[in-house]
């Protein structure tokens, strides 16, 4: 059975304006949960807090700036997708001015997870493009 999502969004926005809001606390919250506590080196931590109450942690393993970052993924708390134990990969790429993102969510463990993350992305990515945007 397949364990990973894949997406890919264009942005109007230059590569350096997207990667700050992958790896700026006050960036990435600003499109993704309410408050996110990150430091974006490997082994860096990821940590994203929802209105919900859900909080998403990771670390970092791996930071390119502008092109490339890697962290893992889970949920505080969450036994069927703990801390770690996904993997999320974004790439950059500058396209006619514009930013070609793609995602790579691998390691999730059954096909509502996929489903549910989907939609969490498509949701979340949304955002990103328009606050990298404006």
């Amino acid at each position: 059975m397949p364990d990973t999502l894949e997406r890919e969004i264009r942005i109007a926005a230059k590569p350096e304006t997207v990667f700050r809001y992958l790896t700026d606390s006050d960036a990435l919250s600003e499109w993704m949960g309410d408050s996110a506590e990150l430091e974006p080196t490997p082994g860096g931590q990821f940590l994203v807090r929802y209105e919900s109450g859900d909080t998403a942690l990771g670390e970092f393993s791996v930071v390119e700036p502008y092109t490339r970052v890697v962290f893992t993924w889970g949920w505080k708390d969450n036994a069927g997708i703990p801390p770690g134990s996904s993997s999320v990969e974004i790439t950059l790429a500058e396209d006619e001015g514009d930013t070609l993102l793609n995602l790579r969510h691998s390691g999730l463990p059954h096909a509502d997870a996929l489903k549910e993350h989907g939609e969490g992305w498509d949701h979340f990515l949304a955002g990103l493009a328009t606050c990298a945007a404006a």
